[in-house]
């Protein structure tokens, strides 16, 4: 990332205004960019709620923790 001399600062003044711009030239991301991973983070969100709550899994995960607190020392 480089700084840039923003337009129409004094080149003798006091205050110089920076702003941060990346090698590219973009700066952020935009609006539509935030929603669409908003709503792939809730998709995958989703997807791996139903996962974790299947039976299947949930027998598993029931069994490992039988077997763990089971185990004779």
């Amino acid at each position: 990332m480089r700084a840039q001399r923003a337009t129409g600062a004094p080149s003798t003044g006091t205050r110089v205004v920076r702003r941060v711009v990346g090698p590219d030239g973009e700066q952020g991301m935009t609006t539509a960019e935030y929603a669409v991973g908003t709503v792939a983070a809730c998709g995958f969100a989703g997807v791996l709620f139903k996962l974790l709550t299947s039976d299947s899994v949930v027998r598993m995960l029931k069994d490992i923790v039988e077997r763990a607190l089971t185990i004779a020392f």
